[in-house]
């Protein structure tokens, strides 16, 4: 598991974007409910939830800081 701050990626912020899958699941209709992440895949939510509570993501830190 990592701790501090995540290193970015331009390739991944634009390919989690832009994926065929993700295209098939939106316009299909197969999303669920914002915090229902836990009924369709428990493992991967507990991961996640850990992995962002651990570290911390540098735009949304130059964010806050310049607000």
């Amino acid at each position: 598991m990592k701790f501090g701050m995540r290193t970015p990626s331009l390739k991944k912020r634009v390919s989690a974007r832009t994926s065929i899958k993700r295209q098939i699941v939106h316009r299909a209709g197969f999303k669920m409910p914002r915090g229902y992440g836990w009924i369709r895949n428990p493992k991967k939510y507990a991961y996640n939830k850990i992995y962002n509570k651990t570290t911390f993501d540098i735009f949304k830190l130059i964010k806050k800081l310049l607000k």
